[in-house]
């Protein structure tokens, strides 16, 4: 993550010579639809040793997989090459030019990295894709790693699960599932965006996540789903909740539209919730003077009054008569 506070940062154009497409939604054409006259496949039933009979007569250059001599060759030639500049003093140069020479040496014979193809993104940029892969137009895609490709892409916080494949003779295709902005989580002063199962996905930077429920406090990123929870319960004045504390790991205090607190107990919170919807019927509390309601014992409700409304309050019971022996009231 750099000083901006991104995670990625994109690069400013493509690799040269490499093309870059975003696929259309859908997948792409099934394999029936790469060959007009697509090949059988017959299946053999019986002991191996008939399967053995059958295959000897298949002439050897059919038995072996596809690419093999180019690959011997290109393993070949690299090594000679790379012996080569090594004993000559030029290969840092010439990897800084031209990349490694197995690289080199399989772009020359036809298996570059021409084309990248990447689908499933929406938050993302195809630049962020490419300089999170490590992706360049050194590289080769018969020496490409793809294992380790997905590997480096699946450490990008917004990346949730992603998958690469070869097409040779030149493509690469990616295919990326992103995780999805679900809350704010205000964190040792910070602001951060964080999905539904509480990784930071990014710094909060701008005003795009600003309806996302806000949640504060220690480890409660990965307690929002509670969060949730609890505004649903606040049935009526689910409207109302502005952010929720969570307080000491346990239990949470959710800040109202006007400043209120209201503080939860750590079992049964939406009964407790069930009672503050139950007050503001029948007393419209949260139109009053008070700073915090605690609802956290289940047989009282103890209410913190603003500065103003507890002066008023203790000149009211100045004036108000006192009751004693002696004294009618």
């Amino acid at each position: 993550m750099d000083g901006g506070g991104r995670y990625l940062q994109p690069m400013t154009a493509y690799p040269a010579g490499i093309a870059v497409a975003r696929a259309a939604s859908g997948n792409r054409g099934g394999a029936s639809s790469q060959f007009k006259n697509p090949p059988r496949i017959k299946k053999l039933f019986g002991a191996s040793r008939g399967v053995r009979r059958r295959s000897a007569g298949v002439p050897i250059e059919q038995r072996l997989p596809r690419f093999l001599g180019s690959g011997l060759a290109v393993g070949f030639f690299s090594v000679v090459i790379g012996f080569g500049l090594w004993q000559g003093g030029h290969i840092d140069g010439f990897i800084r030019d031209y990349g490694e020479p197995h690289h080199a040496l399989a772009r020359a014979v036809g298996l570059g990295l021409e084309q990248v193809t990447i689908s499933g993104i929406s938050q993302m940029g195809e630049n962020e894709v490419l300089a999170a892969a490590g992706i360049n137009s050194k590289l080769s895609l018969a020496f490409l790693d793809v294992n380790g490709l997905r590997e480096r892409l699946e450490r990008v916080p917004m990346v949730k699960s992603a998958t690469v494949r070869k097409l040779y003779p030149n493509e690469l295709v990616i295919t990326l599932t992103e995780r999805e902005a679900h809350a704010i989580w205000q964190n040792n002063g910070e602001l951060f965006v964080i999905a539904a199962d509480g990784t930071v996905i990014d710094l909060m930077q701008d005003e795009r996540y600003l309806d996302l429920p806000f949640v504060v406090g220690e480890g409660a990123n990965t307690r929002n789903k509670d969060y949730l929870a609890l505004i649903e319960a606040a049935g009526p004045l689910k409207h109302r909740v502005r952010a929720g504390t969570l307080v000491a790991g346990r239990r949470w205090t959710l800040k109202m539209d006007n400043g209120m607190d209201v503080r939860l107990p750590e079992l049964k919170a939406a009964d407790a919730l069930a009672r503050l919807v139950k007050l503001e019927n029948e007393q419209k509390i949260l139109e009053k003077d008070v700073l915090a309601i605690d609802l956290r014992m289940a047989d009282r409700v103890v209410v913190r009054l603003t500065e103003e409304a507890a002066l008023a309050r203790a000149e009211a019971l100045k004036k108000k008569p006192m009751r004693g022996k002696g004294v009618d009231t």
